[in-house]
């Protein structure tokens, strides 16, 4: 368990920062996130389902399939299941959101569409099979 640490929310190369105030990855996580403009070019599913609420700025959240879905402050959460496979973009400078996350799995999956690469991935973003 960790509590109180700030982080890159999706690794190095991420342009999201979480400040989280728990992280108990069998049990639940908690954090603040920081949406800093546009997302890096990969589309990504999660380890985790997750709740969240937009709490100031709004995010654009485009599916792999070609949906997209805007995100604005608000009473309603917006649900993101592990299956999701998505990339979230800030449409303001910075936009800030809470999250509430599940217990992870063991491995998630990335799309690169520049290289057209499909990547599993497990704990500390190690590759674990490409194609």
């Amino acid at each position: 368990m960790r509590a109180f640490f700030k982080g890159k929310d999706g690794g190095p190369e991420s342009t999201v920062t979480g400040y989280w105030l728990v992280e108990m990855k069998r049990l639940l996580s908690v954090a603040l996130v920081r949406f800093d403009g546009q997302s890096r070019e990969a589309f990504h599913t999660h380890a985790f389902d997750a709740v969240s609420w937009v709490l100031r700025g709004s995010l654009t959240e485009t599916f792999i399939d070609g949906r997209v879905v805007k995100h604005k402050p608000s009473l309603l959460p917006f649900v993101t299941k592990r299956s999701d496979f998505h990339k979230v973009d800030s449409d303001a400078p910075v936009s800030w959101a809470i999250t509430f996350r599940g217990p992870w799995v063991r491995k998630w999956r990335e799309f690169i569409p520049a290289s057209q690469r499909f990547l599993t991935l497990t704990s500390g973003r190690k590759i674990v099979e490409q194609s």
